[in-house]
């Protein structure tokens, strides 16, 4: 059974990295279980290994950190839910494309108990909203595969300051982006959670 552990407060990157690198490792080791860690971050741009320089536009106001995951630039902040599935995938096929779709699909599933029609668009990671002003990406993925166990995941923006994203141009896309507020659309994330543990693929 998947382990479901959710941090109250803004954890540190540095420390939900290294809560990450050991559970996988314990995770291959046998000696610990898939885990869902649910958590919110300070605000905060991380890099993955495809970061471009030139889409970091504000290196000052935030702390940037490398991450190691795939992907681009992104933002992490308050009022954004981070999931960090820690997933063997040994016993899921070692499809790292599967595992994706299924972050994909979770997502949309969670956001549609609250009436969002979450879609996907074809060459782009991550889950994308139509607005009044045009499409908008509302959830990021980002994921990284050791010994076949899984490292960071997924963002769902629900009510940050969408102005912080213009320090970056989010995973290298020249898209905006939204949230369920900007939407309308008021959850407080002890919601998000329940929908997510209702959609759970793990």
């Amino acid at each position: 059974m998947t382990e479901w552990t959710t941090l109250a407060g803004l954890t540190p990157y540095p420390d939900a990295l290294a809560d990450m690198e050991s559970r996988a490792a314990a995770i291959h080791a046998q000696t610990a279980g898939d885990r869902i860690l649910l958590l919110e971050h300070p605000p905060l741009y991380t890099a993955g290994t495809s970061a471009k320089a030139a889409d970091l536009l504000d290196s000052a106001t935030f702390p940037v950190f490398e991450s190691g995951r795939g992907g681009e630039y992104t933002y992490h902040g308050p009022g954004q839910r981070v999931v960090y599935p820690s997933i063997d995938l040994k016993r899921r096929g070692r499809d790292v494309r599967a595992y994706v779709e299924d972050l994909e699909r979770w997502i949309i599933a969670a956001l549609n108990d609250f009436g969002v029609q979450g879609e996907l668009r074809c060459g782009r990671i991550g889950v994308w909203v139509d607005t009044p002003q045009g499409e908008a990406k509302i959830a990021a993925i980002g994921v990284r595969v050791r010994r076949w166990v899984t490292m960071h995941g997924l963002a769902i923006n629900v009510s940050p300051h969408l102005d912080h994203f213009r320090g970056i141009v989010p995973c290298g896309l020249p898209y905006p982006v939204t949230s369920l507020s900007a939407l309308g659309i008021e959850v407080p994330l002890d919601d998000i959670d329940a929908a997510l543990r209702r959609h759970s693929p793990f």
